[in-house]
């Protein structure tokens, strides 16, 4: 049976061999379909399609034929015309296949019933396979019979021969059928989607609603609940592993302390001798240890190494899956060398045939293609495996800050906690992408090493050797780095710049600031440097290892024996082999590194999700009290003291009245069951809702900042916003209740955000009302139409319970009951009558600040005035604050001058350099590989002939010299490259921050301040570090790709024709790719924000999240702009897939057809040239892939550039220094004269100030008053020209304050603001920047404004820290800290904006004695809105809708009866005499 004909199998493998080969695989992988069958689900009556039918009818029919076999066989053996002797039957292989051929056909039948019924599966891959293994399998047999045929002129055994035919060709159908996707309209809906995605985003802009809805399995909701449950038990597990641990340590020190108590005792026996010296230094190192512990015990004073496996738990099944395919990959991987070898032996063995070498090119194609479909399938589980991560960890933090304590809060600034949520979260994602690089490099280079010994045998070892000498040197290079230190302390001190930039503008403090960040800065560009230089070093390492590990094992092999001759197989095999190797040492050593800063991250996030929640058990509510609120014997404190007892009965107006620090807000506090209880209980009964001192707003329309979550009913909104004085406002504002209000309601005054706070109270219709002082940034009049309309005996609360903070005296004989705070402790309790009867403390505040005022509530002639929004500066024509899209997308394709911008900041020089460098770096490079294939044909010359020594120096030194120019080249390059991008990014962020602080007021006031630190944060980090990185990347694989390329020319010239349509496939599918990935990374980064902004709202409005009990509410908001988030992320992943799979495709047909040419002119090629060609085909795929990943990276990454540009392109205001200086001593009098002012904020807006004139005396001191809105900000505003003027002048003595340089003018004027910005940094750089006054100076002006007695009292004295924003000061010392402030600048003109409006009437007293003080000399401009305040002022200026309506002294304007007697009877003042203030 077994003869054997020319270049084929013989036919008994024919008939057993290659008949099992594919049935094995099929019967191996049905149980995996038929598993769908038995499952008792109710059968999918999914359309049964066409494509469907036409598989099962093929398939039947196939059965037929062996059914027809299997009788060709029995009617020959057994058949009535069975003529031969019975002897000589069929052989048995003739009954075995048709019977094994007809049971698989029936399973292959029930594999795709099963199929059919799998959800969501459109094909299967198992099964194409399958049918193409049968067919490959099936050409075998198809040209012997063929032949035989031919070769003997007739059809010998015409019904097997015709059977043969029909089954092949009906396999071939099926093998094409198979391939066909068989999809269902919902799916085939998505598969167009990623498509019509793919070409839109190269038409136009990508929006939102292009992005598919995500599946229920990727939704964050989903993923954080099983996050959360395996979480739960982990940390569960790790606290109990933390309490056992503590009890161990308290044991050991135990012991400890009782042996060094035993050895001091001996000591101090002996001791007497010993000089105190030794004893000092025993106490130091003791007292140094000591430290190191602490330390330590605060590194581990919270449940750690739970996260890690959390997430293995959650994401196990897609961790396998991933790791199956990766496995997969990496073994296919070592096939091509041996293809490789097996290639170039053809192309020596002139004799052998060339059906032989098609077959090898063809193989080469397919493991290629199988390794590229197994390496996608691996990357996108990965890639979604790391979103998913990122997913959950975000969410967990979202929902842990809802919960956590006050102490874990206080550990970090919002900004820190909001990092968690960015950076670490972020790093998880990066990590968990490559996470299975930890088994498969070990794999992969235990798999080298075995296939290289075979080739080379121990002289691998010198290359070994050499590489993981390496690995070590990268990996010191990786971990040397810290960074973000400096990073964050500059970021800190942007932010804290921007939300004060108001006062940095008034008090000219621009250049101190800009001298701290630039300083910062320089230390960040310091370490950048040295960091750069790290790397070109690791470059040339990293670059320089292939031609070192080649050059060590050629030279090593070589010498070591004369019989060792360098043959191409050897050489090139070795070569692609140890390019499969550079991958996993490269990789490994970033790799650890990129753990390392992973575990800094898990510390973090573990710290913070292990860390304290609030305690829910502070506040009862217990339905069964009588009283609403009830507080028995409770002590409570922030840090870790206050006593209070406390009983409120339901529907009462209870005031809280103390001195500034007396513990009102932390008594508000307590009730919301913020603070730590000491001891006691506090028991609340029924819903809450609170009003904080600072009002909260969301960035969200103004009704559903009221709503707050509330259904809207039109009646009872209605009536909220008419109680709460917004009817007005509403009509100024453009779009009514829909407008949408900016980030920290940055388009609403002061007055109008606590009206809002106040109306989202009331609108809850809760049981009991906390007011934490809601009536202090109001004008009076609004003050006093709140509390009749709202908060008092007749508002819309009056049947509710009312806790109301206040330091309004005027309101206090209106309520129920009276609560008098000293010191944390209640002093006295009852109602205003009673109080004032008693003569406690209450009264005496009561005789200080309030001689009797008539406090009748005069009927109110007209409704509260609305809080025009003139002075808002923000202009009311963007109905939204303009959102990002904008700027987002009206970029489609980078603009190439960009690139120019950045190569210029680089400086041309270097660019030029750098690439001439990079070039010969690159020739050199091919220069060596056309040397070894030279080397290896002295194989064939020196065949069977003693190798020359001289010869074999030459080619290794040669060789060498080649490998070793190559790394210098590239270790210049980089270096130089490094250098240039520092200058860059030295140059961009200078511009951009002076560019920054020299812009004009209005700029500030329309940006949010999220997208300009957004420039210095996410986009400086870009030019730093992601450009310099993707530039070098790209220039390096744009090199190497054209390397390739010349090279297989060098040896096929014939390729030269297929170079064109390869390369314009490859530039179309990139053309669309990289326009879409764009895109969606735009979108990325756009719906990014949101989720970080609405956390950082979140975390700052905590407390009044928690009083009104609407955190699922904001959980779910957090899951929705996650949501929003990964569908731009997801169809990212997928797009990159997408093009991946097609450009592997064109690196597959580049190695086809560069094997393909080999073995069509083997004849006059020589082996060494056949094996550099192929060799640098299977690495040209992963150059490609790169290269269009680098390109894209590179225009998305350019991108910064052009939006840190964008913002150094912004208009200035005035120089700050003009060549007109006034003199020195200006203004010596203080003389104030407006000319017919006129101002605009904007050209396009109305008039605020319609022609001001007036003249203003030296030291006179002036009220100025009006409704809010009058004009009375613009006019300061105009005097430190914050704004400038459209007509007219204001000249200071005898000079015009327009012809001056800005910080000549801003120097000598001074201000108290309205809301005290401090800085983080010590108390005497808030007091003074610049370092000009002594220490002496500022401790006279601390006392003057009576805060020297706290601050003489803290540890650090003058140097104290102060916290972000001040947080650690009571709003009162900011006030007074600004106060102290001004008393230091001295200078002739004060203004004053009612700097008294957060401040107890006590402070309020000590600030006017100062200023009256202090101030005598000087000219105060005072804007009020407590109008006892200026009734002592020489004359009060009243503004009404920007003009000066009246101007006159106090006794005479209350006789006229106008404008200011109206205001003054509101405030309950009817004559002078009454303040006496």
């Amino acid at each position: 049976m077994c003869t054997h004909w020319d270049p084929d199998l013989p036919v008994c493998v024919e008939q057993t061999v290659l008949v099992w080969i594919p049935l094995t695989l099929l019967w191996l992988c049905a149980p995996w379909h038929l598993v769908t069958l038995c499952r008792r689900t109710q059968v999918n009556t999914k359309h049964l399609s066409k494509l469907y039918l036409c598989k099962q009818l093929v398939v039947s029919l196939l059965f037929l034929t062996a059914i027809a076999a299997l009788a060709v066989t029995l009617g020959e053996d057994f058949g009535p015309n069975n003529d031969q002797p019975s002897t000589q039957k069929n052989p048995g292989v003739y009954y075995a296949n048709p019977v094994l051929y007809a049971v698989s056909w029936v399973l292959v039948l029930l594999c795709q019933e099963g199929v059919r019924r799998t959800e969501g599966a459109v094909d299967s891959a198992t099964l194409f396979t399958f049918w193409m293994l049968q067919v490959l399998c099936d050409i075998f047999p198809f040209q012997t019979l063929l032949r035989e045929a031919l070769r003997q002129g007739e059809i010998s055994d015409v019904p097997r021969f015709c059977l043969f035919y029909i089954k092949f060709a009906l396999e071939l159908s099926a093998w094409i059928l198979s391939a066909i996707a068989d999809i269902s309209p919902d799916i085939e809906e998505r598969a167009k989607k990623v498509i019509y995605m793919v070409f839109n985003g190269y038409k136009r802009p990508l929006v939102q609603d292009d992005m598919w809805e995500l599946n229920e399995v990727d939704s964050t909701a989903y993923l954080n609940n099983n996050f959360q449950f395996f979480m739960q038990s982990e940390l569960a597990a790790a606290r109990v592993h933390l309490q056992n641990w503590l009890k161990k340590k308290e044991d050991r020190d135990r012991q400890k302390a009782q042996e060094e108590a035993l050895q001091n005792g001996l000591s101090n026996g002996l001791g007497k001798g010993v000089s105190q010296d030794v004893l000092m230094m025993v106490d130091e190192k003791k007292k140094k240890k000591k430290k190191k512990e602490e330390k330590k015990k605060e590194d581990e004073d919270y449940p750690n190494s739970w996260l890690i496996s959390t997430i293995y738990k959650t994401f196990k099944g897609i961790l396998l899956e991933s790791a199956f395919f990766k496995l997969l990959q990496d073994l296919l991987a070592f096939v091509s060398p041996q293809l490789l070898k097996l290639m170039i032996a053809f192309t020596q063995d002139k004799t052998s045939y060339s059906w032989v070498g098609y077959l090898y090119a063809v193989l080469l194609l397919v493991v290629a293609l199988l390794q590229s479909l197994f390496l996608q399938q691996y990357f996108q589980r990965c890639f979604v495996l790391g979103m998913k991560v990122r997913t959950a960890i975000m969410a967990a933090v979202y929902k842990k800050a809802l919960v956590v304590s006050n102490d874990t809060r206080k550990e970090a600034t919002v900004g820190e906690t909001v990092n968690l949520m960015s950076a670490d979260a972020q790093r998880f994602n990066d990590v968990t992408n490559f996470i299975h690089l930890l088994w498969s490099c070990p794999l992969q280079i235990i798999l080298s090493i075995v296939f290289l010994w075979l080739e080379l045998g121990p002289s691998v070892l010198a290359g070994l050797v050499v590489m993981v000498l390496m690995v070590p040197i990268n990996g010191l290079l990786a971990t040397k780095i810290e960074n973000m230190k400096f990073k964050d302390k500059r970021m800190k001190i942007m932010n804290e710049v921007l939300n004060g930039i108001k006062i940095l503008k008034l008090y000219a403090w621009e250049p101190s600031f800009q001298a701290q960040v630039e300083g910062i800065r320089g230390q960040e560009l310091t370490v950048m440097k040295k960091f750069a230089y790290l790397t070109s070093v690791s470059t040339f390492i990293f670059s320089c290892a292939p031609a070192v590990v080649s050059l060590a094992t050629f030279a090593v092999f070589v010498a070591v024996s004369e019989e060792n001759l360098l043959t191409a197989e050897k050489a090139f095999t070795s070569i692609s082999l140890f390019n499969i190797l550079r991958f996993p040492l490269a990789m490994l050593p970033m790799l650890i590194a990129a753990i390392v800063q992973t575990s800094v991250s898990k510390k973090r996030l573990e710290k913070f999700l292990g860390g304290e929640e609030l305690e829910s058990d502070i506040v009862q509510h217990d339905p069964t009290f009588d009283s609403a609120i009830s507080i028995r014997d409770g002590s409570f404190a922030w840090e870790k003291e206050a006593d209070v007892s406390l009983d409120i009965k339901p529907g009462r107006l209870v005031a809280v009245v103390g001195a500034v620090g007396s513990g009102k807000s932390s008594l508000i506090s307590a009730l919301l069951g913020e603070m730590h209880r000491k001891k006691g209980f506090i028991n609340i009964k029924g819903s809450l809702a609170f009003v904080p001192q600072q009002a909260w707003i969301q960035n969200a329309t103004l009704r559903d900042n009221i709503l707050f979550g509330c259904p809207h009913e039109t009646e009872r909104f209605q009536k909220t916003i008419e109680a709460c004085a917004l009817v007005p406002d509403l009509e100024l504002l453009p779009g009514g209740d829909q407008t949408e209000i900016g980030e920290k309601g940055i388009n609403l005054s002061g007055g109008q955000k606590q009206r809002v706070s106040l109306a989202r109270a009331a609108y809850s219709e809760a049981d009991i009302y906390l007011l934490d002082d809601p009536l202090s940034a109001v004008d009076s009049h609004v003050g006093k139409h709140l509390f009749d309309k709202v908060i008092g005996p007749n508002g819309i609360l009056k049947d509710k319970t009312r806790v109301l903070v206040t330091h309004g005296v005027s309101f206090l004989p209106f309520v129920d009951e009276i609560i008098v705070l000293v010191d944390g402790k209640v002093s006295e309790i009852g109602s205003y009558n009673s109080l004032r009867a008693s003569r406690g403390a209450f009264s005496e505040f009561l005789d200080t600040y309030a001689k009797e005022q008539n406090v009748e509530l005069i009927p109110e002639s007209q409704d509260a005035q609305p809080d025009s929004p003139l002075e808002d500066t923000v202009s009311y024509k963007h109905k939204k604050p303009f959102p990002e899209w904008s700027s987002v997308l009206c970029i489609v394709q980078v603009k190439f001058s960009v690139y120019l911008q950045y190569l210029r900041a680089m400086g041309w020089g270097y660019a030029v350099i750098v690439f001439v460098i990079y070039f010969i770096q690159n020739i050199a490079f091919i220069g060596q590989n056309l040397w070894l294939s030279d080397w290896t044909n002295d194989a064939e010359t020196y065949f069977n002939v003693t190798y020359p020594a001289w010869k074999r120096d030459t080619r290794v030194g040669v060789f060498g010299a080649l490998g070793v120019a190559q790394g210098f080249f590239v270790f210049l390059g980089t270096f130089l490259l490094a250098n240039a991008s520092v200058a860059a990014s030295r140059i961009l962020h200078s511009r951009l921050l002076n560019n920054i602080l020299r812009s004009p007021m209005v700029f500030f006031d329309t940006t949010p301040t999220g997208r300009i630190v957004n420039r210095f944060a996410k986009d400086i980090f870009t030019v730093d570090e992601a450009i310099p990185q993707s530039f070098r990347s790209w220039l390096l694989c744009l090199l190497g790709v054209l390397g390739t390329l010349f090279v297989i020319c060098l040896a096929t010239p014939f390729f030269a024709i297929i170079i064109i349509p390869l390369a314009f496939i490859y530039w179309f599918v990139q053309r669309f790719y990289v326009a879409t990935s764009r895109q969606l990374r735009r979108l990325d980064s756009v719906s990014r924000s949101p989720i970080y902004s609405h956390f950082g709202e979140t975390v700052s409005g905590l407390s009044v999240i928690r009083a009104y009990g609407h955190q699922d509410r904001f959980l779910k908001h957090n899951e929705i702009t996650i949501d929003e988030n990964l569908k731009t992320v997801y169809p990212w992943i997928v797009s990159n897939r997408w093009l991946a799979i097609r450009l592997e495709f064109v690196g597959n047909l580049v190695v086809f057809f560069a094997a393909l040419f080999a073995v069509i002119s083997r004849d006059s090629l020589s082996s060494g040239l056949v094996g550099l060609s192929i060799s640098y085909a299977l690495n040209v795929t992963q150059t490609l892939n790169w290269l269009v990943r680098m390109t894209s990276e590179l225009e998305t990454n350019i991108v910064a550039v052009e939006r840190v540009n964008e913002y150094t392109e912004i208009e200035n205001e005035a120089k700050w220094i003009t060549d007109k200086r006034p003199p020195e001593k200006w203004p010596e009098e203080g003389r104030l004269q407006f000319d017919d002012y006129k101002v605009r904020y904007r050209p396009e807006l109305e008039l605020v100030l319609h022609g001001i004139t007036c003249d203003i005396n030296s030291t006179e001191k002036i009220g100025i008053v009006g409704r809010t809105g009058a004009g009375k900000s613009s006019l300061t505003n105009c005097l430190f020209r914050i704004i400038e003027a459209a007509e007219g002048r204001i000249i200071i003595d005898d000079i015009d304050i327009s012809t001056i340089g800005l910080h000549d003018l801003r120097n000598r004027l001074t201000i108290i603001p309205q809301d005290p910005v401090l800085f983080s940094g010590t108390l005497r750089m808030n007091l003074d920047p610049f370092d000009k006054f002594s220490d002496e100076e500022i401790w006279r002006v601390l006392e003057l404004s009576h805060l020297k007695d706290y601050v003489s009292g803290l540890q650090e004295k003058l140097q104290h820290e102060v916290a972000e924003g001040g947080e650690n000061l009571s709003v009162g010392q900011r006030q007074l800290l600004c106060l102290a402030r001004a008393l230091l600048r001295q200078s002739r003109i004060l203004i004053l904006d009612e700097a008294t409006a957060a401040v107890d009437l006590e402070t309020d007293n000590l600030i006017q004695n100062t200023i009256r003080k202090e101030f005598s000399h000087c000219t105060v401009l005072t804007i009020a809105h407590r109008l006892h305040s200026i009734m002592d002022s020489s004359r009060v200026m009243v503004l009404d809708a920007g003009k000066i309506v009246e101007f006159d002294s106090p006794s005479n304007l209350l006789i006229k009866q106008g404008h200011f007697y109206s205001m003054a009877k509101d405030a309950g003042i009817t004559q002078v005499e009454d303040t006496v203030l």
